[in-house]
């Protein structure tokens, strides 16, 4: 007799092929380990099949587990869309959405106009993270992703929200710094602050290369924040959006002729991109960028 089917343990099954660590899943579902783990095995009774190899490095799919994927993402893609077409029929929007940003424009953008979204559509659960790495949709680690490049591949929908703008900045109380850079050629002897090379995720910040290759960063971080209060603190030259220090005194452009731009991008997973809440936050994103356009791109205002 064929026992009846529980939805949840297929989104365990999926949550469990997307982190490839049983405690990353269950985190992600906002449950203990311990029963994820009776999760899985009862669907693996129910199907009569063994679905991961445990590994030292994690959950790895099996031949059995391949084949099951393939069947849960399309069930999940009909789940996904049934919400869709329940949440038009209500007045609110609501439930969880999360957010994965860069931390320059999820914390110096994103996190000071938020509020509106919020203000608006009180029954949405709003999560920020700002994190210098990127998100994986498929995999369900944000429900919408701002990049800094359009993907090549993947059942993704793409939007450009706004080029933006990066410059030259030193320490305006440092001249030593700053008085005698008249030309790129300047630059070439002073300390500079920048990424560390083998954690540049992706290839659109690695800035320097652009402008110079006679210059080699003195201080490094992984981290734009980092970078910006080391810059203030008169540790040396950096490139920085412009949005991103427009309102801080502190700091002042070098060579003005010198102009980065870059681009970010709004992307959500095709499956997503019609449910209500991923729709207004979406909309609301990428009307907030227009409307910050000169905030982007001050060589336009």
């Amino acid at each position: 007799m064929v026992q009846p089917f529980n939805w949840d343990l297929l989104q365990s099954f999926l949550a469990i092929a997307r982190a490839g660590r049983l405690t990353l899943a269950a985190r992600r579902l906002g449950i203990d380990h311990s029963t994820l783990s009776r999760r899985l095995a009862t669907l693996e009774a129910t199907l009569d099949a063994t679905l991961f190899e445990r590994t030292m490095a994690g959950y790895a799919l099996t031949t059995q587990g391949e084949h099951l994927l393939k069947h849960a993402e399309s069930i999940e893609s009909s789940v996904i869309a049934l919400q869709s077409d329940m949440a038009d029929s209500r007045s609110t929007v609501s439930g969880v959405v999360r957010i994965g940003a860069p931390e320059g424009f999820g914390t110096a953008f994103l996190a000071t106009v938020i509020g509106r979204l919020s203000v608006a559509h009180p029954g949405l659960d709003i999560q920020i993270v700002a994190t210098p790495r990127n998100f994986s949709l498929s995999q369900r680690e944000a429900d919408i992703a701002i990049t800094l490049a359009r993907p090549s591949h993947g059942r993704l929908h793409a939007r450009l929200l706004t080029e933006y703008e990066l410059g030259i900045y030193a320490a305006r109380d440092t001249p030593a710094l700053w008085q005698d850079v008249a030309t790129l050629d300047d630059c070439a002897g002073k300390p500079f602050i920048s990424y560390i090379d083998d954690m540049i995720f992706t290839p659109e910040l690695d800035y320097l290369s652009s402008i110079s290759r006679d210059i080699t960063p003195r201080i490094k971080s992984s981290n734009l924040i980092a970078q910006y209060r080391a810059a203030a603190a008169g540790a040396g030259l950096c490139v920085l959006p412009c949005f991103l220090v427009a309102d801080d005194p502190r700091l002042m452009r070098l060579l003005n002729e010198v102009r980065l731009l870059r681009s970010f991008w709004l992307l959500v997973h095709s499956d997503m991109r019609d449910l209500a809440r991923i729709r207004v936050t979406s909309d609301f994103i990428a009307e907030e960028a227009r409307r910050a356009r000169n905030l982007f791109l001050p060589a336009l205002s």
